[in-house]
């Protein structure tokens, strides 16, 4: 006998498209616009499954918070003395998008040594300066970028391409390692202000199976939005009309058999399903101590949104999620310098050092890489904009800096150098892709290695090869 209302096998419509069109509506609640992997049934494997790692990597997780618009590295990790004496003088130089009349602009903040290794930080860095975090980065100065729009930028640092259209690095992290938990999103998903230049094309999946796609949460209010159905629709009703949807698909797939999307499909309503019970305990903080809560800078205005996202980061990695990354938005400083630098270190500072602090005493840092990036660095000089001497700086590919934690980093040591201003890397200079290979190295994957056929060949992260940057290992 059929529980009334519940659709059964057995009495489905003749035409599949008139079935599918009756259960859109309890369907299309379960927030199917993103796109999610994860066990659908025997007939549909999940492709989600841990992999064994192709070498021993040290990281079994990554937490890449993004710094979009470019931090300035004179302002930030690496101060320039040099540049501080030239300050609105004229500049001579050419590189870079600006024109005009362009004068040298020194850094509104001092900058000290900290911790027992002598990092260099700015004074805004108050937090991340204590000596028990600040000896766990890695500052790395020889990076370079290769476009200075940001769209493209950001594209190529998310994703090894400029174009946007290939997985991004989170999406290649789950396919050659899978997810630990399949009742979560290997990839995931956070944005502090507000959605990066170039979107969601940041975290694509590109050619790859829409699986491997990263899943964005809400820092505040529901993760997922329409994650939950609606009161009259019962887990079971829920659960039986995905049981008839993937017979009904089991028997499509019979006769079209290499029809990948209607598996990738299948597993997402799959996960859906279960993340309808998984998602909310883990992103509500309501089990943290009011100490940890304090200690991400929840209780104060300016820290609350980024600490909640960088929390909520140690608990999808303890909970198995692969790979999640933060955008935090503001960094473009062509004007007010100071007031913009100010307040967005100040935003992330306790976060970011309560982050590692939390997964050292938890023993995850070890296996968990932290990445603190931009899209690319800033110039020594800026041009006179309107008429006006703005204090600002231009976009640079030639000079960035990254920090870098955890997961068989070189912890306590700065890797690289630039010159005397900050126009150029000097030393372990590397491009965008050998950075790739090196991360994807901690977690065990070999780029080369790594490939998925598409457009008549194999495909990379690397697009056309790297190399590893050993001096960043530990």
């Amino acid at each position: 006998m059929n529980t009334p209302g519940i659709l059964n096998p057995k009495n489905v419509p003749a035409s599949r498209r008139d079935f599918l069109y009756g259960l859109g509506a309890s369907l299309g609640s379960m927030a199917l616009t993103h796109q999610w992997t994860a066990d659908a049934s025997n007939a549909f494997p999940s492709s989600m499954l841990p992999k064994e790692p192709m070498l021993p990597g040290k990281a079994k997780a990554c937490i890449l918070l993004f710094m979009e618009g470019g931090p300035g590295h004179m302002d930030t990790f690496d101060p320039k003395p040099e540049l501080q004496a030239r300050h609105t003088t004229q500049s001579h130089r050419t590189a870079g998008l600006a024109n005009g009349y362009r004068f040298f602009v020194g850094s509104p903040f001092a900058s000290r040594k900290v911790g027992q290794s002598g990092l260099d930080m700015s004074a805004p860095w108050v937090h991340l300066a204590h000596p028990d975090v600040a000896d766990e980065w890695c500052n790395y100065r020889g990076c370079q970028a290769e476009s200075l729009n940001h769209p493209e930028a950001l594209f190529h640092m998310n994703t090894g391409s400029r174009l946007g259209a290939d997985p991004a690095l989170g999406s290649w992290v789950t396919y050659g390692l899978g997810s630990i938990n399949q009742n979560l999103p290997g990839y995931v998903v956070m944005t502090e202000l507000a959605a990066p230049q170039g979107g969601a094309g940041n975290w694509s999946q590109g050619f790859l199976p829409a699986t491997y796609r990263g899943t964005l949460l809400r820092p505040t209010g529901s993760p997922i939005l329409n994650l939950q159905p609606p009161a009259h629709k019962t887990p079971e009703h829920v659960r039986s009309n995905l049981d008839t949807l993937q017979w009904l698909n089991q028997q499509h797939a019979r006769e079209h058999p290499d029809h990948k999307l209607l598996e990738s499909r299948m597993q997402d309503y799959e996960l859906a399903f279960r993340m309808q019970m998984e998602v909310p305990e883990v992103m509500t903080l309501d089990g943290e101590t009011s100490a940890t809560k304090a200690m991400y800078g929840l209780d104060k205005p300016h820290t609350a949104t980024f600490g909640r996202q960088c929390l909520m980061a140690r608990r999808l990695v303890e909970n198995g999620v692969r790979f999640i990354q933060i955008f935090s938005g503001g960094w473009d400083s062509h004007d007010y310098l100071e007031q913009g630098h100010q307040s967005r270190i100040a935003s992330v500072d306790q976060p970011m050092a309560a982050l590692i602090r939390d997964l050292k005493q938890r023993g995850m840092l070890d296996e968990t890489l932290v990445v603190w990036t931009g899209e690319f660095g800033r110039t020594p000089d800026n041009n006179r904009r309107g008429g006006v001497t703005s204090l600002g700086r231009g976009h640079n590919i030639d000079a960035m800096t990254m920090m870098l934690a955890g997961g068989g980093f070189r912890k306590g040591s700065i890797v690289g150098a630039t010159d005397e201003i900050g126009a150029e890397a000097t030393e372990c200079i590397h491009p965008i892709r050998d950075f790739h290979v090196t991360l994807l190295h901690l977690m065990g994957l070999q780029d080369h290695r790594l490939t998925y056929f598409h457009g008549g060949r194999y495909k990379q992260l690397s697009q056309f090869g790297g190399s590893l940057i050993p001096e960043l290992l530990a």
